[in-house]
């Protein structure tokens, strides 16, 4: 498979510069993703700690939370490709708002229960699919396509950020000030990407011919599903998100009650997940410099995969530290993977489906996480959280074989030839 040359690259050396309109993007997604941190970390904390859920409970809560990217992604992303996407980010981010805002006045009456946060919290869900589903696909129209990378890779620094601070604030501000005050912050947080995303300019795209709902649906998935880069990128992102809430589910009783830590504590260690990622994506230049296009890509699944075995090493030495290391290794290698197989997908998708291209694999990906939110439900409940880690170990391994095992490991570079040019039906 022919690879793009870095002279096209190297012919400049000057950077082509981000508008005013990315940096607005990049700020709104900084407080978005923050928001959506803050309130998924708070949630499981208030369940064990305010209304003494325990694993299965919390699973549960984690398959209400992720229903919506299985449930939702696709119709979204068709909505992307047909209509404004900063409309359809704006929406989205009003509706978490009010979510937020709903959790924050029910725990100020003391009506809250689990039915009613997991309701609500399938609620802000909602919005966050189709905030994730547009701005992917929003990206192409604001940069040109020699700074796809970078633009991706600015928005998951802003990410890493958010992951890094957003679970360990709200772990303390529910340890040390309560739960309300985690989600009136979470809340804020939404609304100020609200007023950013209302002035942002989104450049005019062409009309596509409106067909029917299910065609439209039907192209995106045969384009992923034929791509040979595409289809195991898919595979690889499905299995990592499979065993990553596999132990979501689990893990805040897990930590309370067999590692002995606080919701502080809690919150540091989730928080080391984010710190990783900031890590991971101030490296990435660097790394990117030093190995191929493919090796980039298989350094997320091999990260992935060492931190579920340094989180299954706790449960014959229960130790902060190792609980810490993991998530932090969780962060740091796939932060690489977010970049690379955004850029990939961004530089092979045709700009008239890359919303519905960006949904489907939103759908599969995350989609995978109220599946693996309920399979650790489950397992708990039938055996126990010692078993939810071993099995999280094992599809982060299936992971691993998939991408090494993928002609995207073996490329030099981004391809820059177009979908039609390597057999793909569009």
């Amino acid at each position: 498979m022919r690879a793009a040359s870095s002279s096209a690259s190297s012919s400049s050396s000057v950077a082509p510069r981000l508008s005013g309109a990315f940096h607005r993007l990049a700020w709104s997604n900084l407080c978005a993703q923050s928001a959506e941190q803050i309130s998924l970390a708070a949630a499981p904390l208030v369940a064990v700690f305010a209304l003494g859920a325990n694993a299965r409970d919390t699973g549960l809560l984690q398959t209400a939370q992720t229903l919506p990217f299985l449930l939702l992604s696709m119709p979204l992303g068709v909505w992307a490709d047909r209509r404004s996407r900063r409309v359809l980010m704006t929406l989205a981010e009003s509706v978490r708002v009010c979510a937020m805002l709903g959790v924050l006045l029910l725990v100020l009456t003391h009506g809250l229960n689990l039915p009613l946060l997991a309701a609500l919290g399938f609620v802000a869900a909602t919005g966050t699919v189709a905030y994730n589903v547009a701005a992917p696909a929003l990206v192409p129209s604001l940069v040109p396509r020699e700074a796809y990378a970078r633009a991706n890779g600015r928005l998951e620094l802003a990410r890493s950020v958010a992951y890094s601070a957003g679970p360990a604030l709200g772990g303390l501000l529910v340890g040390w000030i309560g739960a309300g005050w985690a989600y009136g912050g979470a809340a804020a947080l939404s609304a100020l990407a609200v007023v950013l995303l209302a002035g942002l300019r989104e450049p005019p795209r062409a009309v596509a011919p409106r067909r029917h709902f299910m065609l439209e649906l039907r192209d995106g998935t045969r384009f992923v599903l034929h791509d040979p880069l595409l289809l195991p990128m898919l595979a690889t992102a499905v299995f990592f998100n499979l065993g990553f809430f596999i132990l979501q589910a689990v893990y805040v009783p897990y930590a309370v009650h067999r590692l002995g830590l606080s919701a502080s504590a809690v919150g540091v260690t989730l928080g080391a997940y984010g710190v990783g990622m900031v890590c991971g994506a101030l490296a990435a230049p660097a790394i990117a410099r030093a190995v191929t296009f493919g090796r980039l890509l298989v350094i997320g699944p091999s990260f992935g995969l060492l931190a579920s075995l340094v989180m299954v090493a706790t449960l014959v030495a229960p130790s902060f530290w190792l609980a810490l290391a993991s998530f932090f290794l969780l962060g740091a290698g796939p932060i690489l993977w977010v970049v690379g197989s955004t850029t990939l997908r961004q530089a092979i998708t045709p700009e008239r489906m890359i919303g519905r291209v960006s949904a489907l694999i939103s759908t599969a990906t995350y989609g995978a996480r109220p599946v693996g939110a309920l399979l650790g439900a489950a397992l708990s409940a039938r055996w126990s959280v010692d078993v939810c880690l071993v099995a999280a170990a094992i599809a982060f391994l299936v992971q691993a074989l998939i991408i090494f095992m993928s002609p995207a490991a073996r490329l030099v570079g981004i391809p820059e030839q177009c979908a039609e040019e390597r057999g793909v039906v569009c």
